[in-house]
């Protein structure tokens, strides 16, 4: 993508639209490997499961820090406001930044955000002084509550987390984004493959957030570079301007009047 092309999420400005994940990854190395291929600048890291400050994780951070890019950490496995926020307070001291993605999960069955903890830990957050990447379903109402406490970004989900479904209501997601216009939206959990992608950045979202679909692939780096180029394809498309969908055929060379050869005659 070309450099020229940024933008802004959370006070950095960034020519990358994917945001990806560390976990799952077959070896560090591996993860290594496809993070840098794919170009990201913002790599998610749960503080839950892998602490840097751990010997076990030392390994993990170092690659992390090598790779010089932003850090977002997440409260990944929390299930109430508390453990969530107390989570991401040790996030700002261990990663040394206010950023957070909000998840709070309500439903272990399929993973689903609960929408009232989410709410409620944002607003506290907020309040102290951290930039929430909040996780949440793609419900408008819940989209404007957040919205309503101070959140600038929001992430609704595709479909349930490592589902691969794609998206599975494009209807709702474009309410979000025409109802919201002015809010920074990342489309995470549920994406599957790159077409996937495209159709995300094609209704105007700012960005996507990936994991499982790039680490779980058979060769990672290769499904990487394929998301990479994905995002940028859709995200080019939706400033183009994609045609719209005709209920009948439409010539796309008209034919009008006499045949143009007839001139040479």
């Amino acid at each position: 993508m070309n450099n020229n092309d940024t933008w802004e999420i959370g006070g950095k400005r960034l020519t990358s639209r994917m945001l990806i994940g560390s976990a799952l990854y077959p070896s560090p190395a591996n993860m290594e490997d496809a993070i840098k291929e794919s170009e990201a600048q913002i790599v998610t890291v749960a503080l839950r499961r892998q602490s840097a400050g751990d010997g076990g994780g030392n390994n993990f951070w170092d690659i992390i820090k090598e790779l010089n890019i932003n850090v977002l950490p997440n409260t990944a496995g929390c299930h109430t406001s508390k453990e969530a926020i107390t989570t991401a307070q040790m996030a700002r001291e261990v990663f040394g930044t206010n950023w957070i993605k909000l998840e709070v999960i309500g439903d272990q069955y399929n993973l689903q955000p609960d929408p009232f903890e989410t709410v409620k830990s944002a607003e506290i957050l907020i309040k102290e002084g951290f930039e929430v990447f909040p996780y949440t379903t793609d419900d408008l109402v819940v989209a404007k509550r957040l919205v309503d406490v101070g959140c600038k970004i929001l992430m609704p989900w595709g479909s349930p987390i490592g589902s691969g479904q794609g998206l599975m209501n494009k209807n709702n997601l474009k309410a979000i984004r025409t109802q919201l216009p002015d809010i920074k939206l990342i489309v995470d959990a549920g994406i599957g493959k790159p077409s996937d992608a495209v159709e995300a950045m094609e209704l105007g979202y700012d960005g996507i957030l990936l994991n499982s679909a790039i680490a779980l692939a058979q060769d990672p780096v290769k499904m990487a570079k394929a998301f990479k180029y994905a995002t940028q394809a859709g995200r080019l498309a939706y400033e183009a301007g994609t045609l719209q969908r005709r209920e009948f055929a439409s010539p796309s060379t008209p034919t009008i009047g006499t045949p143009f050869w007839h001139q040479f005659k």
